[in-house]
C-alpha cells in the first residue's frame, strides 16, 4: 500500500537518506500498528536511553531480545505451561513482537526484567573519528615541493653545500 505522501522529490535531492524515507513510507503505510505490549521510552541523559515494556506474566526465558543493524526486536512467546481453568482471563499473555528503529551508533547496553517490566538500556557510542574535533591553524611555512622557487633559505644552503663547484 502506498502512503498518501509522495517522498520521491525528496529522494532525488537527498543523498544517503534512503533508510529514513523507507521508514517513513513503511510507517505511513501501516497506521494500525500493534500496541501490545505498552512501553515507555525514557531519555536518561544526552547519550543514554531506556525502553520499559510492560510484560506482566512473562518469564525471562519466554522473552527474546535481538539487536540487529539499526533495529531492536523484542519478542515474547508464552509457553503452554499451566493447564488451569480460568473463569476470567484479564492478563494478556499473547505472543508479541515489538520493533524499535535505532539511530546510527545506538547500542544495547543491557536488559533487566523486574516486577513485570522489561528494561532495555541503550547508549549512543559515537566513534572517535566521527566526533567533532578542533583543528589548529598553524603558522609554519609549507615545505617546498620539487624545484619550486619558494624554498626556504636553509634548504638552499644545504643544496649548495652538496653540489660540487
Amino acid at each position: 500500500m502506498r502512503s498518501a505522501f509522495d517522498f520521491s522529490p525528496y529522494r532525488r535531492s537527498a543523498i544517503g537518506f534512503d533508510r529514513l524515507f523507507d521508514m517513513l513510507e513503511t510507517n505511513a503505510a501501516s497506521p494500525t500498528q500493534e500496541n501490545y505490549p505498552p512501553f515507555d521510552l525514557i531519555q536518561l541523559d544526552e547519550n543514554e536511553y531506556r525502553i520499559d515494556l510492560a510484560v506482566a506474566g512473562f518469564k525471562r526465558d519466554e522473552i527474546d531480545i535481538t539487536a540487529q543493524q539499526n533495529v531492536l526486536v523484542v519478542a515474547g512467546k508464552k509457553g503452554n505451561g499451566d493447564d488451569q481453568t480460568f473463569i476470567h482471563r484479564g492478563i494478556a499473555t499473547r505472543s508479541f513482537e515489538r520493533r524499535f528503529a535505532l539511530a546510527d551508533h545506538i547500542k544495547v547496553r543491557d536488559a533487566d526484567l523486574k516486577d513485570g517490566l522489561l528494561s532495555v538500556t541503550l547508549v549512543r557510542e559515537i566513534p572517535e573519528a566521527m566526533k567533532p574535533r578542533r583543528i589548529d591553524i598553524g603558522g609554519a611555512e609549507r615545505p617546498a615541493i620539487g624545484g619550486d622557487e619558494r624554498q626556504s633559505d636553509s634548504t638552499r644552503t644545504i643544496e649548495a653545500e652538496v653540489q660540487p663547484a
